[in-house]
């Protein structure tokens, strides 16, 4: 896995900034004042800093925007960073500030001269975010290199601050990792064995294999994969950090390693984009890997429904009928809305088994999502208005977009079939309602439950304030936050 790159926290020590090697950033706030550290540095580059800070271009930057000077007299260092930054920056221009930083430092080591910023572990959680880079299959990668030091005030409590947000870090940085991969590499066994080497966190990992899952029930699962030679798979991750016997929150994840479309086969252009369709999943395996580093006082278990969706003489056929776990009879319409009938045996599996507190579902499900919302916010679809309402609160906490969705039984009815007791599509018109209705027929009356189709946000074709092109990890900070507000607060 991508590994973070290493951030430390100390003491101030003014003497140390001449020599050091890389790159040396300051923070300068709109009315100019320096700390300690760069009045040092002004003092070796020979008023250089302050002239540039008093200068006009300076005076029209926004929070976060770094000017760099390169090559400075009188260090020893490649460049010095000026962060424009007000000294009550808020999470975000904090964190804006960190990724400004981490855009530029390549492999340097970078010397982070905070002691006058109030929000030091928010500028090193920007930083992490955003130095991140996916070259596991480039022949010529190379190791990481570089590290950040940050000189503040009160290091001790920078760093503890700093440690839960690094886990948040790691686990988005897991689910960046999946979402990148290329089927050939992630496929249904090695994305289980990436699972289950999360067992050393303290997580509890059980896979299900085709056998059990057939014992089961789980048909409309199992009907996805069985045109593939890979194995279909559920795993199931437990974090039990909370009170014994309390009821779990369940995540359930859509783990689609590869999807052609299966017998209603996608267009050639763009499909090699489709190793993304396993977001969903990737975005459960990441929040886990979060709760288990940062040791969450609450009981989730993370559940994602790996298979492959491919054409073959074996594969499901538009118009076979298939009977769910929960014994509900769909008859496929189109094999391309595969995701959710992953989906609705893995959501009934875990409401039958663990008999969660509330369940939310993540999966990239549909191109519809992104007609109407873009790539700027995930849909949102629940039966709770509490559950949703402090969902959307976390999102918009954590800045990543997220904006709720209708449900209703107009958008159910075009889900009817002639022969069976639903079809898996209700049509052009409202695709991602249809799809979310779909789901909801598998949630049970008394349990709370979201649905958040990811499809414009899991995976983007140009950056974002925290990730470079590619892969996001959208939803691991926002659900993070939402169980350590509404689950750990208890």
């Amino acid at each position: 896995m991508t590994t973070l790159t290493p951030i430390t926290f100390e003491t101030t020590e003014i003497d140390q900034i001449a020599e050091h090697q890389g790159r040396i950033a300051v923070f300068v706030d709109p009315d100019g004042r320096l700390d300690a550290g760069a009045r040092r540095v002004n003092k070796l580059m020979r008023g250089a800093l302050v002239r540039l800070v008093e200068g006009d271009g300076f005076a029209k930057a926004k929070a976060g925007d770094v000017h760099v000077m390169s090559y400075p007299t009188g260090l020893a260092a490649e460049a010095v960073d000026v962060v424009f930054l007000p000294r009550k920056a808020s999470v975000q221009e904090a964190r804006r500030a960190g990724a400004s930083l981490a855009k530029r430092r390549g492999k340097a080591n970078v010397l982070a001269l905070a002691a006058g910023m109030r929000r030091v572990a928010e500028m090193a959680f920007g930083l992490a975010m955003r130095d991140y880079g996916y070259d596991a299959q480039k022949s010529d990668a190379k190791p990481q290199a570089g590290a950040v030091t940050v000189m503040c005030s009160k290091p001790e409590e920078a760093s503890e601050a700093a440690a839960p947000l690094l886990a948040i870090a790691e686990g988005a940085f897991m689910t960046r990792d999946l979402t990148n991969a290329p089927a050939n590499v992630l496929t249904t066994s090695s994305f289980a064995d990436e699972l289950v080497a999360m067992g050393e966190l303290g997580l509890k990992i059980e896979v299900l294999d085709e056998d059990e899952l057939a014992k089961l029930g789980m048909r409309t699962l199992l009907c996805v994969g069985q045109g593939s030679d890979s194995p279909s798979k559920v795993v199931v991750m437990h974090w039990d950090g909370g009170k014994k016997g309390d009821a779990p929150l369940a995540l359930v994840g859509k783990g689609v390693v590869f999807d052609t479309g299966g017998i209603s086969l996608k267009p050639g252009a763009g499909m090699e984009d489709m190793t993304m369709d396993m977001g969903g999943a990737g975005v459960v395996s990441g929040v886990m890997r979060s709760l288990a580093l940062r040791g969450a006082k609450a009981n989730v278990v993370g559940l994602v429904g790996l298979v492959e969706n491919m054409p073959s003489g074996n594969a499901v056929r538009p118009g076979d009928v298939i009977k769910s776990m929960k014994g509900d009879t769909v008859e496929v319409i189109n094999t391309d809305a595969e995701g959710r009938l992953v989906l609705c045996d893995v959501m009934w599996y875990a409401q039958e088994r663990f008999k969660p507190s509330a369940m939310i579902d993540l999966a990239t499900l549909t191109g519809a999502i992104i007609i109407g919302l873009g790539h700027e916010n995930a849909g949102v679809f629940s039966n709770d208005d509490d559950l949703c309402n402090d969902f959307l609160k976390a999102a918009k906490a954590e800045g990543e977009g997220a904006w709720r969705m209708p449900l209703g039984q107009a958008y159910d009815d075009m889900l009817k079939s002639r022969i069976a007791d639903m079809k898996n599509i209700g049509g052009r018109p409202a695709g991602s309602v249809t799809a979310a209705q779909f789901l909801q027929r598998f949630v049970k009356d008394d349990v709370p439950w979201i649905h958040l189709d990811i499809a414009g946000v899991a995976s983007v074709k140009s950056e974002t304030a925290l990730a470079p092109v590619g892969a996001t990890g959208w939803g691991v900070a926002a659900l993070n936050r939402l169980i350590a507000d509404r689950y750990e607060a208890e």
